[in-house]
């Protein structure tokens, strides 16, 4: 396995995709909220679009079916979607995702999460033994530009007091690895969601959370 060039300071997070195995869950969310107006979208679909705002993601949905997206239809779509992920969900935690996470707090790094996801969600998908191990949550619904942008990362960092290149970064999808970058961190992608044919903008891909937890590991014997 690759090792890293730097022991970073701060290990950033992606929740969906990474911490949590939910993407499936948005998935069919996604496809049956839609579904009832004749929009149709297959799993690379949401799975290539996993970090963005909600709003961009189903406001191009609809536009690329030639359907307005007002404001009503954001919210009756929104409240469908909501009802349908809540009566699928089931919270199940990535192997080695929590021994990672307390290996990390207690080794003294710190630990920022950065999704797309609003904060109301996220308290409703983590356990709080999990959620309060992050000094940093950048939720969807706390910055005005979400991922691709590098705003949340940048927001993170900031949060943390860090430099952005002090921080490694762990994520699954384009648009979150392409947020990243643009903030200057390092970032090593698993390939939970997409292949790794897709993720070809981080500086590094892996196949899980363990292999994370070796190369972090090797990088901090080596310091």
């Amino acid at each position: 396995m690759k090792k890293l060039k730097f022991k970073p300071q701060a290990v950033i997070f992606d929740m969906d995709g990474v911490i949590v195995d939910s993407m499936p869950y948005h998935f069919i969310a996604w496809y049956e909220a839609l579904r009832p107006y004749g929009v149709r979208v297959t799993c690379f679909d949401v799975f290539a679009k996993e970090g963005e705002q909600w709003e961009k993601s189903l406001r191009y949905f609809l536009r690329r079916a030639g359907i307005k997206p007002t404001a009503q239809l954001l919210a009756e779509i929104f409240a469908r979607r909501r009802k349908i992920f809540k009566k699928n969900f089931k919270r199940f935690l990535f192997k080695g995702a929590v021994e990672l996470l307390f290996r990390l707090k207690n080794n003294g790094y710190l630990l920022g999460l950065v999704t797309g996801t609003p904060l109301a969600q996220v308290k409703k998908i983590l356990p709080p033994r999990i959620f309060n191990l992050f000094e940093a949550v950048i939720t969807g619904d706390r910055v005005k530009k979400g991922k691709p942008h590098p705003q949340p990362y940048l927001t993170a960092a900031c949060a943390l007091k860090l430099k952005p290149k002090r921080c490694l970064v762990i994520e699954n999808a384009p648009f979150g690895i392409e947020s990243a970058g643009k903030a200057g961190m390092y970032c090593v992608a698993v390939t939970t969601s997409l292949p790794a044919q897709y993720l070809g903008m981080a500086d590094m891909v892996v196949d899980t959370l363990e292999d994370v937890s070796l190369l972090i590991k090797s990088c901090a014997s080596n310091n």
